[in-house]
């Protein structure tokens, strides 16, 4: 009887433990879900006011959490689950790295937006230049681990410069192996660094050893707030753009719908494809809105040639939307000028 009772308690105390390894052992991999659909109300503030008119704009996003054995299970049979390994997640940066990127993905998709919707309504703005970012940094640079992704180079040599390509051609009129001391930004603190020119291994010319962009930043009359501190990446700048030129133009471009939708924006107006379209619509659908802007974006023959399965964003939109079975209408944009032309429809 002793032997009985003490096997019993043995098989649930082994139940237990795989429940809280099922539930809470992290494995290495993520799964990407649908993830949550927010009103910009909340997020944008222009010229310091509400946004009062009826309906919203909304960007979407795609959810991202640790797996754990239960969770892998269950998105296996999910429809809008998705498991990625950490090398697919994070490619060759670490998770800080990774971080510092999407916010600068999510200060250009700002900056785009302010610009394009201040453009749409015939608004000065400025562009100040600001230095060059680093998005990533050559194990074989003699900065590396001085100069971080995420700072704002401003000086070579005391020395600033206009734009990335003078900082180039300001680097490559040294030697390699010559003493530089590069000035950057580090979290809002100035900070100088000492180190060797290296021989890069494409041009075969001086670097530092960085990848680099331009770090500009745009000024206006009307001031533009963005209140984002947990969302990074470029896919709302289609929406921010909207959002922005409803409150400065007061047009009631929504006439109280809700609409929600996802997007890169550029300089240029043109709506750039992003990924995980199927999970964004997902959320919006759960959410009750009515309209879903997709990217519209033209799939190359090289693009075929790697993938022939290959799918523009709104053929994926649709999709999702006939997988869910929602009356949500799916909207394909290729432009900011096309969902405007499309909510001059609206009554």
């Amino acid at each position: 009887m002793k032997q009985t009772h003490w096997k019993l308690k043995s098989g649930v105390i082994v139940l237990i433990m795989m429940g809280v390894i099922g539930a809470f052992l992290p494995l290495p991999y993520y799964i990407e879900e649908p993830g949550s659909t927010i009103n910009l109300k909340e997020l944008v503030t222009v010229d310091q006011k509400e946004d009062t008119q009826s309906g919203e704009f909304a960007l979407t996003s795609v959810g991202i959490r640790q797996a754990t054995p239960f969770r892998w299970l269950a998105a296996k049979f999910s429809n809008f689950d998705e498991i990625v390994s950490q090398k697919e997640f994070y490619g060759e940066a670490t998770s800080e790295e990774y971080d510092q990127m999407q916010a600068y993905y999510m200060q250009s998709a700002q900056n785009n937006a302010i610009q394009q919707a201040l453009s749409l309504a015939n608004k000065p703005y400025t562009w100040q230049y600001k230095g060059v970012y680093v998005m990533s940094i050559d194990a074989h640079s003699s900065f590396y681990g001085k100069i971080q992704v995420g700072d704002t180079v401003t000086k070579v040599n005391g020395q600033a410069f206009e734009n990335s390509q003078t900082f180039m051609e300001a680097i490559r009129s040294k030697k390699v192996g010559e003493d530089v001391t590069i000035t950057y930004l580090h979290d809002g603190k100035t900070l100088d660094a000492k180190g060797k020119l290296i021989e890069l291994s494409e041009t075969k010319k001086p670097g530092i050893g960085i990848t680099l962009v331009d770090h500009t930043e745009i000024e206006s009359s009307i001031p533009v707030a963005f209140h984002v501190e947990n969302i990074g990446g470029p896919s709302a700048g289609l929406m921010f753009t909207l959002e922005i030129y409803e409150q400065v133009t007061q047009q009631n471009l929504r006439k109280g719908k809700k609409i929600a939708g996802t997007g890169t924006i550029d300089e240029k107006g043109q709506v750039g494809r992003i990924g995980g379209i199927d999970k964004k619509v997902a959320s919006a659908s759960q959410a009750g809105f009515e309209i879903f802007f997709a990217p519209d974006d033209a799939i190359t023959d090289e693009e075929k040639e790697q993938d022939p399965t290959i799918k523009s964003n709104y053929e994926e939109a649709k999709q999702a939307a006939k997988t869910l079975g929602t009356t949500m209408k799916i909207v394909p944009v290729k432009t900011v000028q096309d969902a405007l032309d499309y909510l001059k429809t609206l009554t």
